[in-house]
């Protein structure tokens, strides 16, 4: 694959009409990346119902694409079921795309994200075993917190101003264009958050 083809990825958020992709990247996922990302070897079923679970208005989702394919992504969704100065963040990456700099351009879109909600405190639990995870959480400032096998990452974003809001308006812009370009068939009810699947 290359170093071309990662300089050649897309960060975008999500929208209605990525629910499919985002699937087929909790899918591909191989089992030490599934172990990573969830704490246990998941099973297809589960990730399929984990997506589906994922189509709510209040979970922001990036996704990394190369050639119109999500090989990372990465959730922000509130802590105890609204946005309350709290929130968590979770990533995946395939195996492949793993080491090359997508998780940390992952990173900056959720903390951005995260900065425009009021975030103050960002959390991220992983293994103790995932270094590359607790590199990139440090390589972000994050307090860690070493207990029973896990790593809680404690992230504090700054506050908001109007080049954050900016960026994120224009990725939404982006993700709205997206979709309109590319099902110019399907109705814009809702481009920038998920179809309720459930």
């Amino acid at each position: 694959m290359g170093r071309a083809a990662i300089e050649q990825g897309v960060v975008r958020r999500l929208s209605a009409f990525d629910h499919e992709a985002y699937t087929q990247h909790l899918l591909r996922l191989d089992d030490a990346s599934r172990y990573l990302r969830f704490g246990m070897i998941a099973k297809d079923e589960f990730l399929v119902e984990y997506a589906k679970g994922c189509s709510q208005w209040d979970i922001v989702i990036y996704g990394y694409f190369v050639d119109g394919i999500m090989r990372g992504a990465a959730e922000m969704r509130p802590l105890d079921g609204h946005f309350d100065h709290e929130a968590e963040a979770a990533f995946s990456v395939e195996s492949d795309w793993r080491g090359q700099g997508v998780g940390a351009q992952l990173f900056e879109k959720i903390i951005r994200a995260a900065r425009n909600r009021n975030i103050r405190k960002l959390h991220m639990s992983c293994l103790a075993t995932n270094r590359a995870m607790q590199g990139l959480a440090r390589k972000f400032e994050a307090d860690l917190a070493f207990e029973a096998g896990n790593t809680e990452a404690i992230v504090t974003p700054h506050e908001r101003d109007m080049s954050s809001l900016m960026g994120e308006a224009a990725d939404e812009m982006a993700a709205f264009a997206f979709a309109s370009i590319e099902l110019p068939s399907r109705t814009l009810s809702d481009p920038l958050g998920w179809f309720n699947s459930r």
